[in-house]
């Protein structure tokens, strides 16, 4: 597993809080349209599914989440407070294809090694069906670094994260700037982006 261990650590050890900072009954704007776009029934990749919050809200609204983590810890979470199918994984375990007919990175490949980013979305494009639909969150910037907790950041800019996309054949079709605070309490930019496979990709 390539996943940061020092990353993993803290989720490990900040489980119990992440779960309590996410937990929530109502899809946030991002997760209501990623999932208006599937068709009902649709089969999700949860990618880095932390304590299972989202997969939970997907599987509420009809859809059939397959939620996977590096943390183990969060896994445990996933299962036991939303009795949900998660397992431990990393991003280099997405070897699927044409199974999914969405994926769903939601401050997950942030962790992930600036120069990882094209395999892993090149694997995530692979393992949607045509026209498949992808959500993906990133802190924007520049640079790679740890922050307060320890956790691996890749900073990107939206034209190079748009760029890359691009270049797997996922197109987008929202592109949504704003800021927020994480677990670290640091209010910093970030983008989310929902692009659909293109058939000829």
């Amino acid at each position: 597993m390539s996943a940061d261990p020092r990353t993993i650590e803290t989720y490990a050890a900040k489980a119990g809080d992440y779960l309590r900072m996410t937990a929530t009954t109502q899809p946030t704007a991002s997760l209501q349209r990623f999932m208006a776009l599937l068709p009902p029934s649709a089969k999700v990749l949860d990618i880095g599914c932390g304590p299972g919050t989202e997969s939970a809200l997907m599987r509420a609204a009809g859809l059939d989440p397959d939620p996977f983590d590096a943390s183990a810890e969060m896994v445990a979470l996933a299962q036991e407070t939303y009795s949900l199918p998660a397992r431990v994984a990393s991003f280099d375990d997405i070897t699927q294809q044409a199974t999914y007919d969405g994926a769903w990175a939601n401050f997950s490949l942030l962790h992930a090694r600036r120069g990882d980013l094209p395999r892993h979305l090149h694997a995530i494009a692979r393992a949607l069906k045509p026209s498949g639909i992808f959500h993906i969150a990133m802190k924007t910037g520049e640079g790679e670094k740890r922050d307060t907790l320890g956790r691996f950041y890749t900073y990107i800019s939206v034209t190079d994260l748009q760029s890359i996309l691009h270049d797997t054949g996922l197109e987008p079709l929202h592109v949504d700037e704003d800021e927020g605070p994480g677990l670290a309490g640091k209010q910093e930019p970030f983008v989310t982006i929902c692009a659909r496979l293109q058939n000829d990709a």
